[in-house]
């Protein structure tokens, strides 16, 4: 999308901000916020029956709506440009997903409220937010691939590191990195990395690209280990890939409290190499909020 296209919020014309051309674009669509993922005791969609409020989903709407409302009307607000996404089309999702799971979830959908894996709610209106998800962060990568910017960021939930091929995981149910990265191949870039710093290991789009050699997968996480038949992956630094893609999955393992010296050790002597090394055409960043809270 033409960068002179996009919606830009009214603090962008504040003094002093920069040409609208110079902005970083944000994707975003408000129908994201129709997933509701469900309220229990913390992520389980249990009522224990003798409490008198339950817990909302970790992953819920209020919490993206502060994002918005800070990238709208906080200090960086004069810096960007507003783009709105549109949702993902079948074909769009199988660049990376199986049909037998597409099929899966699209008949959870028409069938009503379904768990799909512990913690995971596929409940009404989660199917067309995770459409948009897909389909707002395709938008933000074809406005880089089109040259129209250096750097999109696509604002979007429910999120995707943990949705693998064929199964949903991790609150996730499309992989949106996975599908960007897909996207950017299919357009004739030759390299793409990943770069993943979200506070739990980026499983699923390392899964998607586990044996091949022209994505980089980098994840930056806690040391949490596998948890259960979803995550049968580890994280631990001995997942390298496998085939043609062995030496390709780089994890990393922080320890908790690492905080802003081990991430930047952590990147200097370890993440900034590998990518120098790698050369990719296309970086792709998975910026989970919650690795800042406990870190």
């Amino acid at each position: 999308m033409d960068s002179s296209s996009s919606s830009v919020p009214a603090a962008a014309a504040a003094e002093g901000a920069p040409p609208a051309g110079e902005n970083l674009a944000v994707f975003w669509h408000e129908g994201m916020l129709a997933h509701d993922a469900g309220r229990g005791v913390f992520d389980s969609g249990r009522d224990p029956g003798f409490l008198d409020v339950l817990d909302h989903h970790p992953e819920n709407a209020d919490r993206v709506r502060n994002m918005v409302s800070i990238l709208r009307r906080g200090p960086i607000a004069p810096f960007l440009s507003w783009h709105s996404g549109t949702p993902a089309h079948a074909s769009d999702l199988l660049s990376f997903h199986s049909p037998e799971y597409i099929e899966e979830l699209a008949q959870a959908n028409a069938s009503g409220p379904k768990k799909l894996c512990e913690g995971t709610f596929l409940n009404p209106g989660s199917w067309g937010a995770a459409l948009l998800a897909a389909g707002t962060t395709l938008s933000a990568t074809r406005h880089i691939l089109d040259g129209h910017g250096k750097i999109a960021y696509a604002l979007v939930r429910p999120p995707g590191h943990h949705a693998q091929p064929d199964h949903a995981d991790g609150y996730c149910f499309l992989n949106n990195a996975g599908l960007a990265v897909q996207l950017a191949l299919d357009s004739g870039r030759a390299k793409v990395a990943v770069v993943d710093i979200d506070v739990h290991y980026g499983n699923g789009t390392a899964e998607g690209f586990y044996c091949t050699d022209n994505v980089l997968t980098i994840s930056l996480h806690m040391k949490h280990g596998t948890w259960g038949p979803s995550h049968p992956q580890s994280g631990s630094s001995d997942e390298i890939g496998e085939g043609k893609g062995l030496g390709y999955n780089l994890n990393i393992p922080l320890p908790n409290g690492s905080g802003d010296k081990g991430y930047e050790y952590a990147m200097n002597e370890l993440v900034v190499p590998a990518i120098d090394k790698f050369q990719p055409q296309l970086l792709v960043f998975v910026i989970g909020q919650d690795s800042s809270m406990v870190s």
